[in-house]
């Protein structure tokens, strides 16, 4: 009966107690309510964990543990119980799960200054929480049920004292709150805040070095992402302007990364440790069950339709705008359309995928681009003003510091810009993107990975672009793509030039080295670095004028040999987008079929449950039929399975790879009406003979 919320994703301050079925036995009502009490009165050990309300919390266990005896002596001396005294103890129980909802949060990682802003309600939910434990016991019938009469009176008199208890805002809560108030008006007035202030309200919710400010900073930034579609402004705002702080704080007041090894060690420990929990929360389960019934596609979006099925969002909206009104695994047919997203999968889904390295597939960059030369504003005055003091103090630090508080400036700025628009807007305008830049120079491998890092970041803004190929910053990016003194730094500095390739991509060719370090880092580099490097050459082919420098660097092998080896299906689409793009120019075409990739593609087609794969997989026979001429298409129509999967992705495919579909089946068409009738035609001259298996 008691619902473990560990893990469960449950949003903060919100209570999904379920009340007890009317019919439940007290055999089976009593135990699970004294489990539930020995759950609360767990937490009075555990004060120093809650940032606020420690005397409400205390009064409310206190209240808690002093009723067990009664509990204990019902269980033990009664096997009925009439229904007024079921009805009572339901009502216990579902007051109990809410205290320990309330108790949870407040001890939650990464909430501590959260559940402080929120110190007034969370006081007024312990005075509820104290009545409803008084309404209850106003309904016990003792007259009815044989107990003591010393438990009888200590009974009423915890019914008294709940009823009549004082749950109020707490005095010292509200003097930290409105140091913290003052805190952000100094913000929104940009001026620096009192560092011993900042230290104090620390220390009183106990955030005890930088890793748990981080974590704040983090819950805080969730809590956005939840509350910015459907609660008030006013608590965005909030919100923003908390993270603000936070941030503030972990730069200034935390001297130091709080952590036995360095920076970015750190973050690879914190994430092994995520790793080894989702690990053991994913181990019991079917990840077919991620797949989309009709796509086939791992979900990135999964909801929940009327019969309680779940689809990926884009295929069951295709299925719905194609008149479709049932449900595709049922044929029941839906009385609405109304889809629920299922937040739990979805989860689920991004552990898994982080847990097993699968990332989205190419995403198309203009779409990228447009999104990013949008300018987010702040969702609040304050957290412009802590963000904007916060760059202009990282820059000091840059420009002036050691070397070990130049890796730590770099280090932040990778933090600060990774998910908000508006920092690296003010990150840019501040300055740091030639400082990262002279960084990435630096031989100390933690710097040059941390800078290398963050210039990714930035790069996402379009402001930041222009100035990152001004004064030899491509040289400088270019410089650490071939000669990193890490892997890392290296895949990250791949990513840049995908993001610069939209606008920068001909000049990025004609950097001597960038197309053949890319190339590299796809022979010899891990997973990342290989994903990044065929995403920054599938941007540069954007270019015309890269195509051939591509294939005379040596690419066109190295990806046929990633078909025919490689076991991971992201690297395989992958490479296959960049074979389809190049094999639109005759040099590229040439290149692919002197390395007997046709066949290989053909397979490809008919095995990969990538629909993104087949896509790439149809465009590159495509361009090769229509630019390689009848060789390519004979080849082509004496493969037994070809038809069939081409014809399998008009019907399952997405618009656009069925449209090439449909035009690769016409070209096979027209050949074998040519050849019936006699009539023949070589799109390739004599001279240009090629061999194809």
């Amino acid at each position: 009966m008691i619902r473990n919320t560990s893990g469960s994703g449950r949003r903060i301050l919100t209570f999904p107690a379920v009340h007890p079925c009317e019919s439940i036995a007290p055999s089976t009502l009593l135990p699970s309510l004294i489990t539930l009490c020995n759950a609360i009165s767990s937490f009075q050990h555990r004060f120093s964990c809650f940032p606020c309300n420690k005397r409400n919390a205390r009064n409310a266990i206190r209240l808690t543990h002093l009723l067990q005896p009664f509990l204990h002596e019902i269980r033990d001396c009664h096997s009925g119980l009439p229904d007024p005294a079921t009805l009572s103890l339901s009502e216990l129980h579902l007051t109990f799960q809410k205290l320990l909802f309330l108790l949870e949060d407040l001890s939650r990682e990464g909430a501590k200054l959260y559940m402080l802003m929120e110190s007034d309600r969370v006081a007024t939910q312990f005075r509820v929480i104290s009545r409803s434990v008084a309404t209850a016991l106003d309904v016990f019938p003792f007259g009815s049920v044989e107990i003591s009469e010393e438990t009888k009176e200590h009974v009423l008199l915890l019914n008294e004292q709940a009823r009549k208890g004082r749950f109020e805002f707490e005095e010292e809560d509200k003097r930290v709150v409105m140091s913290v108030v003052s805190g952000l008006t100094r913000f929104e007035n940009q001026v620096a805040p009192d560092e011993g202030d900042l230290r104090w309200v620390i220390e009183y919710i106990g955030v005890k070095g930088w890793s748990e400010c981080n974590k704040e900073v983090k819950f805080l930034e969730g809590e956005i992402g939840f509350k910015g579609s459907d609660e008030k402004r006013n608590k965005v705002t909030l919100l923003s302007s908390l993270v603000g702080f936070m941030s503030y704080c972990r730069c200034l007041v935390m001297e130091v990364v709080d952590s036995e090894e360095s920076n970015t060690k750190f973050e690879g420990r914190r994430e092994s440790s995520i790793e080894s929990e989702i690990h053991l929360s994913l181990s019991c389960l079917n990840p077919d069950d991620f797949r989309c019934p009709i796509s086939l596609e791992l979900m990135s979006d999964p909801v929940t339709i009327e019969t309680g099925h779940t689809y990926d969002r884009s295929s069951i909206l295709k299925w719905f705008r194609s008149g479709n009104m049932t449900c595709p695994n049922t044929a029941k047919r839906l009385i609405t359309t109304e889809m629920v997203p299922n937040v739990v999968l979805r989860r689920l889904i991004q552990q898994y995928c982080h847990a097993n390295d699968i990332s989205i597939p190419f995403v198309d960059s203009g779409r990228r681009n447009r999104e990013s030369t949008r300018r987010v504003e702040p969702e609040s005055v304050a957290a412009e003003g802590a963000m904007r003091m916060l760059a202009s103090f990282l820059k000091e630090k840059i420009e002036n510091g050691s070397g070990e508080e130049k890796n730590r400036g770099a280090f932040e700025i990778r933090l600060i810009s990774k998910t908000s628009v508006f920092n690296r807007s003010c990150l840019v305008e501040a300055g740091l993107v030639p400082l990262l830049l002279r960084l990435l120079a630096s031989m100390d491998s933690l710097t040059q990975e941390n800078a290398a890092a963050a210039l990714l970041n930035l790069s996402k803004c379009a402001k930041s672009r222009s100035v990152m190929v001004e004064k030899w910053g491509l040289e400088s990016i270019v410089g650490v793509l071939k000669k990193g003194v890490k892997m890392e730094a290296r895949q990250h500095v791949a990513a840049v030039l995908f993001y610069l390739s939209a606008e920068y991509g001909n000049l990025i060719g004609k950097e001597e080295e960038a197309i053949p370090s890319l190339i590299n880092l796809v022979k010899d580099g891990s997973y990342r670095s290989k994903k990044n490097g065929l995403v920054a050459i599938f941007g540069l082919l954007k270019h015309p004028e890269n195509h051939r420098r591509v294939v005379e660097g040596g690419a066109v092998p190295l990806l046929v040999g990633i078909l025919k080896g490689s076991e991971n299906e992201d690297l395989i689409t992958d490479s296959l987008a960049v074979l389809a793009t190049l094999a639109e120019k005759r040099e590229g075409m040439f290149a692919i079929l002197e390395e007997e990739a046709l066949h290989v593609a053909v397979e490809i087609l008919s095995c990969s449950t990538s629909r993104v794969g087949r896509e790439h997989c149809v465009a590159l026979l495509l361009s090769l039929s229509v630019n390689g001429g009848e060789d390519v298409v004979g080849y082509l129509v004496k493969s037994p399975s070809l038809m069939g999967s081409l014809y399998s992705q008009l019907s399952a495919g997405t618009s656009r790879g069925s449209k090439k579909a449909s035009a690769l089946i016409r070209v096979l068409h027209d050949f074998y009406e040519r050849r019936s009738s006699g009539f023949k035609i070589s799109v390739i001259s004599q001279e240009q003979f090629i061999h194809v298996r």
